[in-house]
């Protein structure tokens, strides 16, 4: 009997909690639906707390996966990234996957996939949200370039990003695979389940701003819309669900100042998983007014629960919302985003677009990504 191909994936995990680890233990789970032998190692500290900008960085909830999750990684510790590069070196999986997303990690990833790497059998492959940050700092292309060095092959979740690993890398192998569905955060409800869990009214219609608040999700670019008397008029409500990653105060004062008490609702704390079908199964559509970005999580929950989205176009964004088909894409700009969302309802479009998210959406699977995984390792292999 041929032995189970051995993967571990070195990133965010349970308890740690949010995007990262949702995809990282989603991915795991379909390796193992596949017959693979996986493993997560995760973080024993991802982030020091000065520099963390929630509240807590973990779950509250319990582990309902199947994966073997080892807490076992320190970001800011060089003596356990030797330990965890030699632990790997000595164990031999066929293949290391890494999700990148940040500089920061860059010398603890590096340095983890050099020494793993000397075993001359394992195959080290990223998966890029963001090659170049949202949010620069000094060093980002020193540290970035000391992680692009330690690794086998690239795939990237934008095609946008996928042009700027040639900033940093040249030669390696590289694919573009879209981010598939996040279809792991349980069913969906009705809208008057929805609406007595989350004690709503009944009579409105609601639109979404979902996840971590950053100021390059653009928040103040759709606050600014929902000033709009058409939307107003209409009995649009906007509810905000994630927590703030950035002063919440300019936001706050903002709704203050110009009387949008009525037509904004702001659940800012963390949103535990078991809660995220809440939120879309109430909404109407799903707005991302952001004024950069790759590709979005969000953007796949809303797959997941067949919710038209309303996105700026900016990034990778398009690639996933066809205009007129799924969605509405705008400029990221507070008219337009208000134009948007009054076109949404009064030509009636959540029909016409949640029908074709069913098709749409069969694009964005996860054995799809599985197989891209595979095809770059063979690539690499075989050079």
């Amino acid at each position: 009997m041929e032995a189970k191909k051995k993967v571990v994936i070195i990133g965010s995990a349970y308890p740690l909690r949010g995007g990262l680890s949702n995809f990282n233990e989603r991915l795991a789970e379909e390796f193992l639906a596949s017959n693979y032998d996986v493993s997560i190692y995760t973080f024993s500290l991802q982030y020091p707390a000065f520099l963390f900008p929630g509240k807590t960085q973990l779950n509250t909830e319990a582990y309902k996966g199947n994966v073997d999750i080892e807490v076992i990684i320190n970001s800011i510790n060089p003596i356990n990234w030797i330990k965890v590069g030699l632990r790997l070196k000595n164990l031999k999986p066929d293949l290391i996957i890494i999700k990148f997303w940040i500089p920061f990690m860059s010398p603890c990833f590096g340095t983890i996939l050099r020494i793993a790497g000397l075993n001359n059998k394992t195959t080290r492959i990223t998966i890029i949200d963001n090659i170049i940050p949202h949010e620069k700092r000094p060093f980002d292309h020193v540290l970035i370039r000391y992680f692009t060095r330690s690794i086998d092959g690239f795939i990237t979740m934008s095609r946008n990003v996928l042009e700027q690993i040639s900033v940093f890398d040249k030669v390696k192998p590289r694919l573009f695979s879209p981010h598939p569905i996040y279809d792991n955060f349980g069913a969906v409800l009705s809208r008057d389940e929805a609406i007595e869990i989350l004690q709503l009214d009944s009579k409105k219609k609601y639109i979404l701003f979902f996840g971590f608040i950053r100021d390059y999700k653009g928040l103040d670019i759709l606050l600014s819309a929902m000033t709009d008397d058409r939307i107003k008029n209409r009995g649009i409500v906007l509810i905000v669900a994630g927590e703030f990653y950035c002063d919440s105060k300019d936001y706050t004062n903002f709704i203050i100042d110009n009387n949008l008490q009525d037509f904004v609702i702001m659940r800012t704390d963390f949103i535990p998983d078991g809660e995220v079908n809440r939120y879309f199964s109430v909404c109407d559509v799903v707005v991302q007014p952001y004024k950069s970005a790759t590709q979005s999580g969000v953007t796949q929950i809303a797959y997941h629960f067949n919710k038209p989205m309303i996105i700026t176009n900016v990034g990778g964004l398009e690639e996933f919302v066809p205009d007129g088909k799924v969605g509405l894409v705008v400029n990221p700009d507070p008219a337009e985003v208000a134009d948007a969302i009054v076109k949404f309802y009064d030509d009636d479009l959540s029909i016409e677009f949640c029908r074709n998210i069913e098709s749409e959406k069969l694009r964005f699977s996860w054995s799809n990504f599985l197989k891209n995984i595979e095809n770059l390792q063979s690539q690499i292999v075989q050079k």
